[in-house]
């Protein structure tokens, strides 16, 4: 069995959340293991958005023009 077919360190993540990062245990289980992993720096996630990607897909999807005011609104 690989690693990856263990599933998650309960026992350590436990560890990790209550002990590493002072959580109550209400709140360590309130949290998704995406959050706690955000939480204890194990995955970084996506990058900020930068001006330049934001061109990018500005520029690939542009804004539909809205309907034009007729003055009755």
């Amino acid at each position: 069995m690989s690693e990856a077919d263990k599933g998650l360190d309960w026992p350590g993540l436990m560890r990790a959340g209550l002990h590493g990062l002072g959580l109550r245990p209400d709140q360590f289980w309130t949290l998704t293991p995406a959050e706690l992993a955000l939480m204890l720096g194990i995955e970084a996630g996506r990058p900020a958005m930068t001006r330049g990607r934001l061109a990018e897909l500005a520029a690939r999807y542009p804004d539909r023009d809205a309907a034009p005011d007729d003055g009755n609104a």
